[in-house]
């Protein structure tokens, strides 16, 4: 009787170890500021790391004695130790996103002295950090005083590595679109790129007609669309409905003459074309969570 052997043979494998480009070490304070149009801070300097960008609006940076202009869309960097200071330029109400963290690694020097234009699709990893930062510590409205981030009583599940994450993401994503800049010209837009197209050019036209009441008709008459086509592809793309969107619109100007006017609620309600004072201030209210008046008195430093 023949015996039957089985081999098995060892497959050995190779465990490869992660190289980290750029490794955050420590969050210390992430802010979002609405900004007064007067708003001017002090001056500060600490041993750690400074992102500032302008969301809305423009502001004034001071970096060792140096006045930065910082336009929206536009992102600063403050090395540790540099003495710096923000304000805003007495015409604009600015939105402010800031975020100081502790980085050791040798490739964060690349953002000494760098003020960046970020893309949008590198802006989009700045609002994820600002909605885990609320779901994750217990942050006050307005401090740019603020020293400690107190954790919430019952944090989201994970919050303080996806900051963690979405914040190097975005590091590294900048330092390769700025060193791997490519000449290639796009000649046509792939199907999920033409639907956000869409939407941007719907989200320009509503922000050109603020102060009007253009009906979704409207909307497809200047831009070509049938209807059912620019519902869609604009649900896709931001989650929301047109008009929905428009109303948020509509509040961010509201909050931004109330910080860099002196504008009454009714005569703001009016300029927006809302139908009464009392149906914008209860818009208002829905989407910020305050009053326009409470928003107005918050806002004054």
């Amino acid at each position: 009787m023949k015996m039957r052997y089985t081999y098995h043979m060892e497959k050995r494998y190779y465990k490869h170890k992660i190289e980290n480009l750029l490794n955050i070490g420590k969050i210390v304070t992430i802010h979002y500021f609405e900004f007064d149009k007067n708003f001017a801070g002090g001056t500060e300097s600490h041993d750690f790391w400074e992102l500032v960008y302008a969301d809305k609006g423009t502001a004034i940076c001071v970096a060792d004695g140096k006045e930065i202009v910082l336009s929206e869309g536009e992102a600063l960097f403050h090395k540790p130790n540099e003495t710096h200071s923000l304000r805003a330029n007495g015409q604009v109400a600015p939105n402010i996103f800031i975020i100081s963290f502790d980085c050791k690694s040798e490739s964060v020097r690349f953002f000494e002295n760098r003020k960046l234009k970020l893309e949008k699709r590198l802006i989009r990893f700045i609002y994820p950090i600002i909605e885990e930062s609320k779901k994750t510590f217990d942050l006050p409205y307005s401090d740019p005083a603020l020293k400690k981030m107190k954790l919430l009583p019952s944090p989201t599940l994970g919050g303080q590595q996806l900051i963690k994450n979405y914040l190097e993401i975005l590091l590294i994503s900048l330092m390769r679109e700025e060193t791997e800049k490519s000449d290639t010209e796009i000649v046509f837009l792939p199907r999920e790129e033409l639907g956000e197209h869409v939407a941007d050019q719907v989200i320009s036209f509503l922000k050109e007609n603020l102060y009007e009441t253009p009906n979704v008709n409207d909307i497809c008459k200047a831009l070509h669309y049938n209807k059912s086509y620019i519902f869609k592809q604009f649900k896709l793309a931001t989650s929301c409905s047109v008009m929905s969107y428009f109303r948020k619109l509509k509040i961010e100007e509201a909050k931004k003459l109330l910080r860099e006017t002196n504008l009454s609620v009714t005569q703001i309600a009016n300029k927006l074309a809302f139908d009464t004072p009392n149906y914008f201030s209860k818009t208002f209210k829905k989407i910020t969570g305050y009053t326009p008046l409470r928003y107005k008195k918050m806002r004054k430093h």
